[in-house]
């Protein structure tokens, strides 16, 4: 599902960090590892675990080389990386150095991602995640979904002016979605994939339709009234699909 620019991104990146830090592995996973990478919209989600903490030199050396690829190849800014310690990768919960959205932060490798590695993950460079990540169970992977809707997603509906936004949108209802898909049947699901649980969930069909069309066709130019619309359509439906999907979820325990 890649395309020439995102291989040569990939080639580039991975060449890059082996004279920066002790590199041991370079997973992909998302939409990349996932089969439904769109070049240009989606986000490259990378793993890159290595053999020790970085040093402050090296950490400096890391935000050059993200910064670096950005100028040469414009793909680069949609390139996340997390860099965790091999010995370190136990605790789904402990946050590791990550670039994101052109910036260092720390972050953990949840566990919808550590699934994801399992499952359909790709090995860029060095050993499997097989190899290296703990197994991520049933009621792990269940439990961390539960969590992120209740304390992120919902508190996240008061805050009305975020949602004019499309990433806001697209990634709240695709997380919806792919939650009530895991918690129904164990499984993790594409975006595309999810764009038909929102469909029988009951969601604004024009809302739907506008997250498609961006995703995987021609974006139309969006009036601001339309994105006022928009914003009022999903949070009407949300709150109360995401309180239903905690509800079956607590039921089911």
């Amino acid at each position: 599902m890649t395309d020439q620019n995102t291989e040569q991104l990939i080639e580039c990146f991975v060449r890059a960090l082996r004279p920066v830090v002790p590199l041991v592995s370079v997973w992909a996973h998302g939409s990349l590892a996932g089969g439904d990478y769109q070049p240009g919209r989606s986000d490259l989600d990378l793993i890159a675990v290595v053999a020790r903490p970085c040093t402050a030199a090296e950490e400096q050396q890391l935000g050059e080389v993200h910064q670096n690829l950005g100028n040469v190849i414009p793909l680069a800014s949609k390139l996340h990386c997390s860099y965790p310690v091999v010995t370190e990768l136990d605790d789904p919960a402990q946050p590791h150095l990550t670039w994101a959205h052109e910036e260092l932060m720390h972050r953990p490798v949840t566990p919808v991602t550590r699934r994801e590695l399992h499952d359909f993950g790709l090995v860029l460079h060095g050993q499997s995640p097989a190899d290296l990540l703990p197994l991520v169970t049933d009621g792990q992977l269940a439990d961390f979904i539960v969590k992120d809707l209740k304390s992120f997603w919902l508190p996240a509906l008061d805050h009305p002016a975020w949602w004019m936004r499309d990433i806001w949108i697209d990634l709240g209802l695709l997380t919806l979605a792919r939650a009530t898909a895991t918690l129904r049947d164990g499984k993790l699901i594409t975006k595309a994939d999810a764009l038909g649980v929102l469909t029988e969930l009951g969601a604004p069909t024009d809302v739907v339709d506008d997250i498609r069309q961006r995703r995987y066709g021609v974006p139309n130019s969006a009036t601001e009234q339309w994105i006022t619309h928009r914003a009022e359509l999903t949070l009407a439906f949300l709150r109360s699909a995401i309180e239903q999907v905690i509800w079956k979820a607590g039921t089911c325990q």
